[in-house]
């Protein structure tokens, strides 16, 4: 085989982090509790720009809105935009906390009457360089060494404790 004659080098692809978790709760209290309580339960600290500044998160709940942090001065942040608003079974959004954006869908599935199957997906990781890709981001490690995806375990942890709360208790404290 001649140096002509080769197949051109394709970059390695970037797998995209995948997380899930089992919520005991029907599919559109699980869906609402993500997208109208994620204030209360997101564990601001470390996983928010303004950390214990954060007032709440918001979830514009429309193709085009905005997710955004606010600070108890007023400070907006923006996490990303909605892409894709499909309730109760799916959203996706850019994710503007990595150092080029990336982009997050989650999933939510019914699997009975009481039990769902929320899956996340971050991806986008190939605009990202070596360098940016070894960066800290709320954990050590980055993408690279595993923090986003002990990221969103902890996150999906969270959120399923908040969503199999009594209805009577909103999700419970930060």
């Amino acid at each position: 085989m001649t140096a002509h004659s080769r197949p051109p080098v394709i970059p390695l692809r970037r797998p995209p982090v995948r997380q899930t978790t089992l919520v005991r709760s029907d599919v559109d209290h699980t869906f609402e509790v993500f997208v109208r309580s994620i204030g209360v339960w997101w564990p601001v600290q470390p996983f928010s720009a303004g950390q214990d500044r954060v007032r709440d998160v918001t979830v514009e709940q429309r193709a085009g809105g905005r997710v955004y942090e606010t600070w108890q001065d007023g400070t907006v942040v923006e996490w990303g935009t909605l892409l894709v608003w499909q309730p109760p079974h799916r959203f996706t959004m850019t994710w503007t906390s990595t150092p080029v954006p990336t982009e997050v869908e989650l999933a939510f599935t019914a699997l009975g009457p009481a039990l769902t199957r929320v899956a996340v997906e971050h991806r986008g990781w190939e605009s990202l360089s070596e360098a940016q890709l070894s960066e800290d981001c709320a954990l050590p490690g980055g993408y690279t060494g595993g923090g986003y995806s002990t990221g969103w375990t902890t996150i999906l942890a969270r959120f399923a404790a908040a969503a199999e709360a009594p209805r009577s208790q909103p999700g419970g404290q930060r």
